[in-house]
């Protein structure tokens, strides 16, 4: 008696590996959704690249990054002899003269090596980039999944360290915010609209920073009881909550940043003077 449950006769698994491998479940749509699912892949994807040649463009222009106080966050610390100089601001020249091309480039890798590593970052730019997986209940195009075992995907192991690296940058940003209390003339006591923009992104990268699943774990991690570390239960707890903001942490402080340099640009560049509150 025919129950409509037994095997068809005909093979339900294309060829080919990935979903589409004989060890995967049966099914031979592409995906079983009804609604734009593609929809978030492709505004993720877009908006990392509008940010990628945002980025590109203001790292290599060497120009138009510093008007006092303001300094740009793609540019601080300076650590070349080209920099341009800033009355006790972050001028550190420890590459010397040698070093003849932005000196962005030098500071840039280690904020956007963590964010490139981060665990947020990862599922958004594999998935709005490499379609890996495009979206929840799509099958993957892949027919191979190595995961992150091989170069240069291993690299991503090092989350840690870019996070280690990462804290330093954001102290320094910080002392650059302080720093946005001065005038045009080294005043201190004033406060203009770059100084509020400051205070905003600065705001913002240490709750991304610190809501980073590393620090989630350097706080709390390799406790096997938490009474017995009730400083270290209440900070993985505060972090913990920012945690389950990291995505949205991740979109605010980069909007912020891009904002904050493009700030500095316009006012560098002589587009409109900074409004000043006091």
């Amino acid at each position: 008696m025919a129950t409509g449950t037994e095997p068809t006769t005909t093979d339900p698994h294309p060829p080919g590996g990935g979903v589409r491998a004989t060890a995967r479940a049966a099914i031979a749509a592409p995906h079983l959704r009804t609604d734009r699912w593609w929809l978030a892949p492709a505004t993720t994807a877009a908006g990392l690249l509008a940010f990628v040649v945002y980025s590109t463009w203001r790292a290599f222009a060497n120009a138009d990054y510093y008007a006092a106080p303001y300094v740009s966050p793609f540019y601080s610390p300076c650590l070349a002899e080209n920099c341009e100089p800033m009355k006790a601001g972050p001028n550190w020249e420890i590459f010397g003269s040698w070093w003849g091309i932005s000196p962005a480039i030098i500071i840039l890798i280690f904020p956007l090596g963590f964010r490139l590593t981060c665990y947020y970052y990862r599922k958004a730019y594999y998935r709005g980039f490499w379609a890996s997986p495009p979206a929840c209940a799509v099958a993957e195009p892949h027919k191979k999944y190595t995961g992150e075992t091989r170069f240069p995907l291993i690299l991503q192991n090092i989350h840690r360290y870019f996070f280690y690296a990462a804290i330093p940058v954001a102290g320094i940003l910080t002392y650059d915010t302080v720093l946005a209390f001065r005038d045009e003339h080294y005043d201190w006591g004033h406060m203009g609209l770059g100084t509020l923009v400051f205070l905003v992104n600065i705001v913002l990268i240490w709750a991304y920073t610190i809501s980073c699943h590393s620090c989630r774990h350097i706080v709390g991690g390799k406790l096997k009881h938490f009474s017995k570390h009730p400083v270290r239960y209440r900070m993985w707890q505060w972090v913990g909550k920012l945690n389950a903001r990291h995505m949205l942490l991740a979109w605010t402080s980069l909007v912020s940043v891009a904002l904050a340099d493009f700030y500095v640009y316009l006012v560098a560049s002589g587009v409109f003077d900074d409004p000043r509150f006091f």
